[in-house]
């Protein structure tokens, strides 16, 4: 009789003030995105990574709560912060994401839902099936949701053809940008578990054949590139960001949109200095809970 492996289930317990800190915290430490349960009852967060092999409890306990260390230390209450590690089965994991992920839109052009999901899309409106995945990243956090909307309202207006997203996580901005019309599409992680989850991702959505999906490093990126597109997506940590800045911003064709995400709110001037001194100007940004995104044109 064929067996399921289980999955192990890394949790931390906090107030919704710091769930974004700490689902940030809980990515950066497992290199893929986290997700969170708040309960509106009794106003704690649950946010959680699942991964295939049991972690070295120890080592992992001790980078979490320096991290959480971290967090307080800005400011933020993390409640109880108690740290959980569990075995679970893979039947239970995934039937509890369908009561917790819901359709998303953004704007009248773009319909993001779970394939179980009976939600019809509206006339001209194209659809990204995503269902959650050991690599999340669903369009739920404030900045993939700002990125969607960021490449909706290029679409829209017509000044936005083709699309490159860095740190792609789940694939979900290269596919709905793809689906939406943008050629040639470019995307790409230094996660090999992410890059093949985006590569599931495009299969599903059926569109593997126009999007290129591949591994890579920004801090390896040749400063001259082969291409320039008219839209970037880098969602990213500020100190990369700015680390990387000039590498970031060869890729942008002049005329063309850069979209920053993954800041945390008190990061963000910084990070728009930096972009500034690169000649880009902030024309939209967005700031929900503990994070800020924006984007940049050139001047």
């Amino acid at each position: 009789m064929k067996t399921t492996k289980p999955l192990w289930r890394i949790s931390v317990t906090t107030l919704l003030e710091a769930e974004d800190a700490v689902t940030e915290l809980l990515a950066t430490i497992f290199g893929c995105a986290a997700a969170a349960y708040f309960n509106l009852e009794t106003g704690v967060s649950i946010v959680s990574v699942f991964r295939d092999q049991k972690p070295e409890v120890k080592k992992v306990e001790a980078e979490i709560l320096d991290g959480l260390k971290r967090i307080m230390e800005c400011g933020l209450k993390i409640g109880t912060g108690q740290i959980e590690i569990a075995k679970v089965k893979r039947e239970d994991w995934a039937e509890s994401w369908k009561r917790h992920f819901h359709p998303l839109e953004i704007g009248k052009t773009l319909l993001v839902k779970p394939s179980w999901s009976k939600k019809r899309p509206r006339k001209n409106q194209a659809v990204v099936i995503l269902d959650p995945g050991l690599s999340f990243g669903t369009g739920q956090h404030p900045t993939t949701s700002f990125c969607l909307g960021e490449i909706a309202r290029c679409h829209e207006n017509g000044a936005a053809r083709s699309f490159l997203d860095i740190g792609t996580g789940s694939g979900i901005l290269a596919i709905a940008a793809t689906k939406l019309g943008y050629q040639p599409v470019q995307a790409f992680d230094f996660d090999p578990e992410s890059v093949r989850v985006a590569k599931a991702n495009a299969r599903k959505n059926r569109i593997e054949h126009r999007i290129k999906l591949t591994r890579g490093d920004v801090t390896k990126l040749p400063l001259k590139p082969a291409r320039e597109f008219d839209l970037v997506c880098a969602n990213l940590i500020s100190t990369l960001l700015i680390a990387e800045k000039q590498r970031i911003v060869n890729r942008v064709k002049r005329g063309g949109t850069l979209v920053l995400a993954g800041i945390l709110a008190a990061e963000f001037a910084e990070v728009e200095r930096a972009f500034a001194g690169l000649k880009l100007k902030l024309v939209a940004s967005c700031v929900e809970n503990e994070w800020c995104s924006g984007a940049f044109c050139f001047v």
